[in-house]
């Protein structure tokens, strides 16, 4: 994400255009005045007059220059296929789509076009929640103990106390993308949360690290408190009653389109079709999927506070805690920096206009790209949706949108910014990106000496295959990931994963220990930020 720091190529949650909720004078926690100077509480603390006044006709402005944004932005970044709705005054007042579905097709991208939204799931997760606690189903400030008994973390004072807000805030103390690792490998959703627990954890509801599965856990929580399933409370209590007849947080239901979006990753500067990705064991944080029609629905829905045709689907008890900042996403470096932040699944702060924003992004890097900007006070929202990888289209299409709505014309280069801030999530990795073979290494040995099979609490057994004059790492379940190792130099091998957080160039070293020229135990480097990548026999 931008200023929320995120793990690399999971999901982006723009921190340009996030939002804050009005805080009202003696809920802030300061001392509150004496009952003969109390100040009325219907006057809040930052009036709605104290905002910048709107560029006359930016609305209007904005709406006619959207076909021209967007055919520049897809232009510049060559992302094939890209979907926009805009929603104002309680209707979708722009909803269209542009280029092919799939490179080298002729397919065509419309508003009812099905893409992977990456997290974009995770906005639209807290909305789901807050319906729930609008039931009565549970609180945003229930322990989620209560409804997953045995889910244990590595403090058990976390453990019995964490909230089902705490999860959706990222403020649990879970490391950045904690779990991803496991998922990349294949393991579900059930295998990667009982193992969390092996995770060290930074300082509980003082620290900021976005984790899919920690928002999955609340996800899960909320699932549980209802006796269901996540998908299907998903689609009980939001898809269903709004008519989102094309979403879903099912991977199989997204693949039963016929109109639906493939992936493009970026590789050698072109994005091509060359991945999928099943991202079910992170539904509520990253495997949703959808069009921009529904998503208006969606977004109408947050516009009108809750209201859906006439009735409140969502108290303001519930919806403002998600909407408003829960943690600090991204606290500023310097006094005149403004900070961001985060609620319940939805970036918050502040635009220089003084106008409250809200907004998130999602992406793939193997390849999708999708972002979401709300400005309540305007009544507007504009979903950008991309199936491309993250290089900052998406985020620069609506971020140009909301300037002609704010200011009357753009402030700078969008797509740059987010381009070059967006490259980094293509970076390989592993400690031997760059390097070459040491030229006077010792020979390996035999490599029947290295195979064998080997344990890992937190990664599960896998296997040291030696067929021939070939070496293989195998893990995952039922031995689903098999990775070929080079010899690098005596007991050391390189291997080169590709996988969501694993991207092209990729190169880290296995090394093993050896005892009675027989091998006892091996790291992996890129597996062992943690202190866990270690396997023994």
């Amino acid at each position: 994400m931008l200023s929320n720091g995120i793990a690399r190529g999971r999901s982006i949650a723009s921190g340009l255009a996030a939002a804050a909720a009005v805080v009202v004078l003696g809920a802030t926690g300061a001392a509150t005045p004496a009952a003969s100077q109390a100040i009325p509480l219907d006057i809040a603390a930052n009036p709605s007059g104290d905002v910048v006044a709107l560029a006359e006709g930016g609305i209007e402005t904005a709406l006619a220059s959207l076909p021209h944004i967007v055919a520049d932005i897809k232009a510049r970044s060559g992302v094939p296929g890209i979907a926009v709705a805009v929603v104002h005054g309680g209707e979708t007042v722009f909803a269209e789509g542009y280029g092919v579905r799939k490179a080298g097709t002729d397919a065509p991208v419309d508003a009812d076009t099905v893409f992977q939204i990456a997290s974009l799931s995770k906005p639209i997760a807290g909305t789901v929640a807050a319906i729930q606690v609008t039931a009565g189903v549970l609180a945003w400030d229930d322990e989620v103990s209560r409804y997953l008994p045995s889910l244990t973390l590595a403090d058990p004072y976390v453990t019995a106390n964490a909230t089902v807000g705490d999860f959706f805030s990222h403020r649990s103390g879970l490391p950045l993308g904690a779990g991803d690792d496991l998922e990349d490998i294949g393991f579900d959703r059930a295998t990667i949360i009982s193992r969390l627990g092996q995770l060290p954890l930074d300082a509980f509801r003082t620290s900021y690290h976005y984790a899919n599965f920690g928002l999955t856990i609340g996800g899960e929580a909320v699932a549980a408190a209802s006796g269901t399933t996540w998908a299907q409370v998903a689609q009980d209590a939001l898809f269903g009653p709004l008519g989102m007849s094309a979403t879903s947080y099912r991977y199989a239901d997204f693949v039963a389109h016929e109109n639906r979006t493939a992936l493009h990753a970026l590789v050698d500067g072109e994005l091509r079709p060359l991945y999928e990705r099943h991202p079910d064991a992170q539904a509520p944080a990253g495997g949703a999927s959808s069009s921009v029609d529904d998503l208006a629905k969606w977004l109408s829905l947050l516009l009108a506070g809750g209201e859906h045709e006439g009735e409140a689907m969502i108290s303001e008890a519930a919806l403002v805690p998600a909407l408003r900042a829960q943690s600090f996403s991204g606290p500023t470096r310097s006094l005149d920096l403004r900070s961001s932040f985060y609620g319940y699944g939805f970036g918050v702060s502040t635009n220089a206009n003084g106008r409250l924003a809200i907004s998130h992004s999602g992406a793939f890097v193997l390849g999708a790209g999708t972002n979401m900007q709300m400005l309540p006070s305007a009544d507007v929202a504009i979903v950008v949706l991309t199936n491309g990888g993250p290089i900052g289209a998406a985020e620069a299409i609506a971020s140009q949108f909301m300037d002609l709505v704010q200011f009357g014309e753009t402030t700078r280069d969008w797509f740059a910014g987010y381009n070059r801030l967006l490259l980094s999530y293509y970076d390989p990795i592993g400690d031997l990106v760059g390097e070459t073979a040491p030229a006077n290494a010792a020979a390996a040995r035999p490599l029947a000496d290295y195979a064998g099979s080997y344990r890992n609490s937190y990664f599960g057994p896998a296997q040291i295959r030696a067929e021939g004059d070939a070496l293989t790492f195998v893990l995952g379940p039922e031995g689903a990931v098999e990775l070929p190792l080079t010899v690098w130099g005596g007991d050391t091998f390189a291997v080169a994963p590709r996988n969501e957080n694993a991207p092209d160039g990729s190169l880290s070293s296995v090394t093993f220990t050896l005892e009675e020229g027989r091998a006892t135990g091996f790291t992996v480097q890129y597996l062992d930020g943690h202190g866990l990548g270690t396997w023994t026999r």
